[in-house]
């Protein structure tokens, strides 16, 4: 089994000087999926396409299903930590000054989320929860037997699913697969561009099957102005 962690391209998340909580994707970001797509055609095919309900991520999704040949499954558990309902339309000094008061919180509160907002311990578990509901779905489960946090199923499995989401669903993701404790900074302990490409794969070690991270963030396919962040 393989899983590649596709993270959508920039979204415009400011309109006419106003926060927008589901944005369209900038023309920039437009390209960076028609970049992605066309890069795409050059792997070997995913056996599912598997995509969060987000305008961004399905606006990235869309060439990369074209060129694929394969129709996404959208999947309500990978939209991205909530954001507080009232941002929408809110101006954006208001939004960068509320960003900065939360990012010098105590690190306890980091699990309670923006004031409004999802909290990090329902958005972590509404993801593990959905991505374990997945693979068990496909034979795949998680044991806690020897080697500790292996996957029984996985070598047998030969699903290989391309998930487009988000930094934040995607570090939840990659946290869960490589067996890590989960923290509120997710997003940061496994920071990744616009339209990047992570891959984990299932492999053997003492008798059982981890995932092992195989590729990080990759954005070879895009030019250097077309990287951002």
């Amino acid at each position: 089994m393989e899983i590649i962690l596709i993270r959508h391209a920039e979204p415009a998340w400011m309109s006419d000087g106003e926060s927008r909580l589901d944005p369209e994707l900038t023309e920039r970001g437009r390209e960076q999926a028609r970049r992605l797509a066309e890069h795409a055609r050059g792997l070997r095919g995913p056996t599912e396409l598997l995509v969060s309900p987000t305008r961004r991520s399905r606006e990235t999704a869309e060439p990369l299903a074209n060129a694929i040949g394969m129709t996404p499954t959208v999947l309500p558990w990978l939209e991205e930590a909530r954001l507080p309902k009232d941002w929408d339309g809110a101006p954006a000094d208001r939004i960068s000054t509320e960003l900065r008061a939360a990012r010098q919180r105590p690190a306890a509160e980091w699990w309670d989320g923006l004031p409004g907002g999802e909290s990090f311990r329902d958005f972590h578990e509404r993801v593990s929860t959905g991505l374990s509901a997945l693979l068990t779905e496909r034979g795949v489960r998680v044991t806690e037997r020897d080697p500790p946090h292996a996957f029984e199923g996985a070598a047998q499995s030969a699903h290989r699913l391309f998930i487009v989401a988000h930094g934040g669903t995607n570090a939840v993701i990659l946290s869960f697969l490589l067996g890590l404790s989960p923290v509120p900074w997710e997003w940061e302990r496994f920071a990744s561009k616009h339209a990047s490409i992570t891959r984990a794969r299932a492999v053997e070690v003492a008798g059982g099957r981890i995932f092992a991270l195989s590729l990080f963030g990759s954005v070879e396919h895009l030019p250097k102005d077309l990287r951002t962040r």
